[in-house]
């Protein structure tokens, strides 16, 4: 169940960017306090994309804006090629986040909407260069057309002019100008129709692999986030319950709170009995005054006292699949095979 721990982090000088420890806070009224991310700890290798899922309100994005430091973390340290981002004065963050770019949920509103679409993507050059003109203009020129826009048509126009999903490939455009590392995709065709979304998606996998893209990518669509990841990680109530690969997640979830999250996708068929037991238990807990030990036990069908007085760390349960989880949806002798 949501815990915390560190068994599924990998050797700190085999990945790009590392993250430990994370805690996100924002304070309210009378001294209280919104825990959006609690000790949240992950990583990403060079090449790979790492796949972010929850429910709204689980600190996905939260988590992912604080891995470049938009907002710092309220404590935890964010490591970039063996850089500690959260010790960097402001000039030195600036000159890292030109490597961390990131592809925000809403297309449109994400562009200035008095601004030309070529000034938008070029921003970033006139900022960090090269601060030649022509070569700007060049630069702009053959990102637009690696995200499938005509620059000759979109330069001189601006976001209104545009469908979502074409705003949301200069969005990319913009992102990718800077030649970065890492992109960080928060929820990037949720609000796209579905056969916009598969474009984009099919888009970002060609711009990885021309590019030598590493990706973290953030939704809600379970579907969405299988067929484009490499690895996933379970968010819930501001903990990780669940980092393993991709297919192993969705072909055997460890956690009670995936099962849900599996289970919850529609099926086509009107005379199939749903199974609401673990939504209807009880009624969602606030981030505010999270549950003791095990945030999800309030949800959880399988829950014992142990789950509210201790919280479970993460643990392996096969190989790369982990699980914070006191009572894990697999058998006692593998746990114990695994454990040997």
């Amino acid at each position: 169940m949501a815990g915390g721990g560190k068994a599924h982090l990998r050797d700190p000088e085999s990945v790009l960017i590392r993250a430990e420890d994370l805690v996100v806070e924002f304070p309210i009224s009378q001294g209280r306090v919104v825990n959006a991310v609690s000790g949240v700890s992950l990583d990403v290798k060079q090449g790979e994309t790492l796949g972010l899922v929850g429910e709204s309100g689980c600190g996905k994005s939260t988590t992912a804006k604080s891995l470049i430091q938009l907002p710092p973390p309220t404590s935890g340290t964010v490591s970039y090629l063996g850089t500690n981002l959260t010790s960097l004065d402001e000039k030195a963050l600036r000159q890292a986040r030109t490597d961390l770019q990131m592809i925000f949920q809403d297309p449109i509103s994400s562009l200035n909407p008095r601004r030309k679409i070529g000034d938008v993507v070029a921003e970033p050059l006139r900022v960090w260069g090269p601060h030649n003109k022509d070569e700007q203009i060049s630069q702009v020129d053959a990102m637009l057309e690696a995200v499938g826009i005509d620059p000759a048509i979109a330069r001189d126009k601006r976001p209104h002019e545009f469908s979502g999903g074409q705003c949301q490939r200069i969005s990319i455009a913009r992102a990718l100008v800077l030649n970065p590392q890492v992109i960080i995709c928060d929820e990037p065709v949720s609000a796209l129709d579905v056969s916009v979304q598969a474009q984009i998606l099919n888009m970002l996998e060609d711009l990885k692999a021309d590019y030598g893209l590493t990706l973290v990518f953030i939704a809600h669509d379970l579907a969405v986030v299988k067929n484009i990841s490499d690895r996933i990680a379970v968010m819930y109530l501001g903990k990780l319950c669940e980092v393993s690969e991709s297919n192993a997640l969705y072909d055997a979830p460890a956690h009670p709170y995936t099962e849900l999250l599996l289970g919850s996708s529609p099926v086509p068929d009107p005379t199939i009995n749903l199974d609401i037991t673990m939504v209807e238990e009880e009624d969602l807990p606030s981030p505010i005054d999270p549950p003791s030990g095990c945030r999800f036990r309030t949800r959880c069908k399988y829950a014992t006292d142990r789950c509210a007085q201790e919280e479970p760390m993460m643990r392996e349960v096969s190989q790369d699949h982990y699980v914070a989880c006191h009572h894990p949806l697999v058998s006692v002798p593998e746990m114990a095979e695994v454990s040997a």
